[in-house]
């Protein structure tokens, strides 16, 4: 008979916590956590975990998103906008027109 083992499984964001802690500069490490922060309802994690994304990789389009579609369904409808605007020029500027399209749209919900 197989042993079960009684140790703990690590939730995701455990995991995503750890893996950030030994690379504290990987983006989609950073981004994942945010990701699972919101989800999880822990609005004060998330944020930080999205600005601090969007301030050590400005470039990462889809932190912008992500964070906006946060800000929006927590009421914070004025700084959603903001940062899906960011976004879409960030957007416009790298090339990806999924992205910008995606965002625009999003913006068109917040007005």
């Amino acid at each position: 008979m197989p042993s079960m083992s009684t140790t703990p499984r690590k939730s995701r964001r455990e995991i995503l916590e750890n893996f950030l802690a030994q690379k504290p500069g990987d983006p989609f490490a950073r981004y994942g956590l945010a990701v699972e922060c919101a989800n999880a309802g822990d609005d004060h994690a998330a944020d930080g975990h999205f600005r601090k994304l969007l301030e050590e990789n400005p470039q990462y389009v889809a932190g912008y998103f992500q964070f906006g579609q946060f800000l929006g369904r927590v009421g914070r409808i004025d700084e959603a906008r903001k940062v899906l605007s960011q976004g879409i020029l960030i957007a416009q500027q790298t090339g990806d027109a999924h992205a910008r399209d995606e965002m625009e749209a999003a913006l068109n919900l917040l007005r």
